[in-house]
């Protein structure tokens, strides 16, 4: 996969040290949006506004010692809305629901279909251009994006479901499509210079889960339903650039420092760790929620795996000498020199942002590159 599993120092993300991808948002940044909401600031102002927070933000990721950064979402409200709002056949739409967390309700929006999926002229690539004119040799752009699997879940959710079948009445030319389309935003952003694409993917988390109203109207087909979400994935990143690398990142959901679903990763280990077609995972393992590592005895030997032993929902600082154990424990099951760590998730999945600090946010990634540091050299 053209990746370097020796010990010492890599190329390409995942790095010792690494992030999920999300930061929290600057009150400037959340000023301008509502500004930009309420029509008292154009869209160029807007635009102006998130160049220079992101621009302060790139800084802030190096000097903590970050080598992958991103634009932290910046210019979203979503983690994975954004990005499919940005495909064309496909538009926003205000529905009844939002999606239910332990304790919350998020903003009623989702992405429905128009016609036909494809993605010529994504709005990402030229947000993914403003990131790369910051890489150096040893710090790399990053874009994270919603799997495919996640749209595709999300294109099947109860208010969309009639809509989707009236367009595409046979699910395989669903999948083709998806497939498709994110095959052309990828190569689109592999000319504007991205070599390390991550995806997103909270599909997992719900197969796992048998308690949560959204994974208990999947899980009757939780196996079938894993397999067409490792499919979709499979094809979207099939044939890509050899010096392009594919990560994903799973979790249990992410809003305002709550969680959407429970469940370790036993149920679906033998698809997501053997069969999906990726460099690395980052994995959430901030809590017991998830369950052990044994499931990680499945990542095949090609495969680097990020911890996510550190919760991105609060401001307390992890001990750190329980943080040693644990990746000890890790171990056991993949070699110390195919493991990474982070946060379980970013620290701002939504505009809306986990509560803490952005002070508070930075102290965590210091705390991790010590770690790191200490425990990789």
């Amino acid at each position: 996969m053209g990746v370097e599993l020796k010990v010492g120092n890599r190329t390409n993300a995942p790095f010792r040290f690494d992030n999920v991808g999300s930061f929290l948002r600057p009150e400037k940044l959340k000023k301008a949006r509502v500004a930009f909401a309420e029509g008292t600031l154009t869209e160029s102002e807007l635009k102006k506004v998130e160049d220079v927070c992101i621009a302060d933000l790139i800084q802030k990721q190096k000097e903590v010692g970050l080598q992958g950064i991103t634009d932290g979402e910046f210019r979203r409200s979503w983690w994975h809305l954004d990005f499919m709002w940005g495909l064309n056949g496909v538009k926003k739409e205000i529905i009844d629901q939002g999606y239910i967390f332990n304790g919350e309700e998020t903003r009623p929006e989702t992405a429905c279909l128009t016609g036909k999926i494809s993605g010529e002229s994504h709005p990402f690539i030229e947000h993914f251009a403003f990131v790369q004119q910051y890489a150096t040799d040893e710090i790399v752009a990053r874009q994270t994006i919603p799997a495919p699997a996640q749209f595709l879940a999300e294109l099947q959710r109860p208010q969309n479901k009639e809509t989707t079948e009236h367009v595409y009445p046979d699910i395989n030319d669903l999948v083709a499509d998806i497939a498709k389309a994110y095959q052309t935003v990828i190569r689109d952003l592999y000319e504007a210079g991205c070599r390390n694409v991550q995806l997103d993917d909270c599909t997992w988390g719900m197969l796992v889960d048998t308690n949560s109203s959204t994974a208990q109207q999947i899980q009757a087909d939780a196996e079938g339903m894993g397999e067409l979400y490792l499919r979709v994935n499979n094809l979207a990143i099939d044939n890509l650039p050899e010096d392009l690398v594919v990560n994903t990142h799973v979790c249990r959901g992410n809003y305002h420092s709550t969680w959407a679903s429970s469940g370790g990763y036993d149920p679906i280990a033998h698809l997501l760790f053997e069969k999906e077609n990726v460099t690395a995972y980052y994995l959430e393992f901030d809590t017991d929620r998830a369950g052990d590592f044994s499931p990680l005895q499945h990542v095949s030997d090609d495969k680097l795996v990020v911890l996510g032993l550190f919760s991105s929902k609060t401001g307390e600082l992890e001990d750190k000498a329980a943080i040693k154990a644990r990746i000890e424990e890790a171990a056991k099951y993949v070699n110390l020199s195919r493991l990474c760590i982070s946060p379980q998730c970013g620290f701002a999945s939504t505009e809306e942002g986990n509560i803490l600090t952005e002070e508070q946010q930075w102290d965590k990634l210091r705390l991790i590159k010590e770690i790191a540091d200490e425990v990789w050299g």
